[in-house]
């Protein structure tokens, strides 16, 4: 059984994600439904999820999309921090009203409490006297690495776990930073306007990170024979759990009007939000990157937008390298059939 909700839920109601036996599952059904969660609806964040690991391979790409929210959080905390300039005040003002919004959900919620808490030795910003090395315990690196196994494009997923790996580089990164100059141009531009920007960034890379998260748990069940049930998937979300937010309740209803959904930005109310805000979303991450603030989880799920909707992609070429070197053969568009060329040397 997977189960999410931190020391929160372990005191007032988990996310409970059973896998395994369903007589076992029959058998629990009244001590989990009693335990967990309850969303707004008042519905128990509790389903069974599959035979065998369902359980706990659901609970892994949950934790999966957590790290791709934490860390497009980060990113967005670090371009208004030392981008923009912002103190922990006006971050705690920002976050709050956010959280209010179609960016309403707990990680949300906390980061704005987070910006509140004083150091009662130092009198700072409790934030500012943490040390930038974020630890973590395998379950991203997991998703990670089955997703490779699988064929399964998370990069949003990825960038975070890359994020929390060079974080841990510490010592070089004190050496690298004399040495490494970026460029050092301020920001010039309207705050405000960027501020509202980030907002729309940040949600539609969240609606790609789930969708990556949903393809995952997708293609496995397909693989592993799980019969994964997404819409279950999201209403358990929806309470008890980190990565609850009120965006859960969107995916519900687009699994709801198309069980059979290849990937959630085709959900014409998400294909909706995402396109609104890309020029948004552009303007962020090159404002960003003109800013010299590092943003891999923003930029990764802008290029995975831009793939995905991408007709064509430059694979034709990767094709045509592999056969020159390594006579691995191609396709073409033209006919059916296997091809090889004897390159010209």
């Amino acid at each position: 059984t997977g189960v999410s909700g931190g020391e929160e839920g372990a005191r007032l109601g988990p996310a409970i994600m059973p896998g395994g036996s369903r007589t076992a599952w029959e058998a629990l059904t009244p001590i989990f439904t009693a335990i967990a969660a309850k969303a707004e609806d008042g519905q128990p964040c509790v389903d069974y999820m599959g035979p065998r690991g369902a359980g706990h391979y659901v609970k892994m790409i949950h934790n999966g999309i957590e790290y791709g929210d934490m860390q497009l959080i980060a990113e967005v905390y670090d371009l208004m921090s030392r981008g923009l300039g912002l103190n922990t005040n006006q971050l705690y003002e920002i976050f709050t009203r956010w959280n209010k919004g179609v960016l309403k959900s707990y990680l949300i919620e906390i980061t704005a409490k987070i910006f509140k808490q004083i150091d009662p030795e130092t009198g700072l910003p409790l934030v500012d006297v943490i040390l930038d090395e974020a630890q973590q315990k395998g379950t991203g690196k997991w998703t990670s690495q089955n997703a490779l196994d699988l064929g399964a494009p998370v990069p949003t997923i990825n960038a975070a776990l890359q994020g929390r790996i060079i974080s841990a580089l510490k010592s070089e990164r004190i050496q690298a930073a004399p040495k490494l100059k970026g460029l050092t141009s301020p920001f010039t531009g309207e705050i405000g306007q960027l501020v509202q920007a980030t907002e729309n960034a940040l949600y539609a890379s969240k609606i790609t990170s789930y969708a990556q998260g949903m393809g995952m748990l997708k293609l496995a069940s397909k693989e592993y024979q799980y019969n994964l049930d997404l819409y279950k998937i999201a209403k358990i979300w929806r309470a008890g759990c980190i990565i609850r937010a009120d965006l859960l309740g969107d995916i519900m209803t687009a699994y709801q009007r198309d069980p059979h959904l290849v990937n959630l930005m085709l959900d014409e109310n998400f294909a909706q939000a995402v396109t609104s805000r890309q020029a948004d979303w552009r303007s962020v991450v090159k404002t960003a990157v003109e800013l010299g603030i590092p943003v891999p989880a923003l930029s990764s799920s802008l290029a995975y937008f831009d793939a995905y909707r991408s007709e064509r992609l430059p694979a034709n070429l990767t094709q045509a390298q592999r056969d020159f070197f390594g006579a691995h053969t191609y396709r073409r568009i033209d006919r059916d059939g296997v091809f090889h060329t004897q390159w010209t040397q």
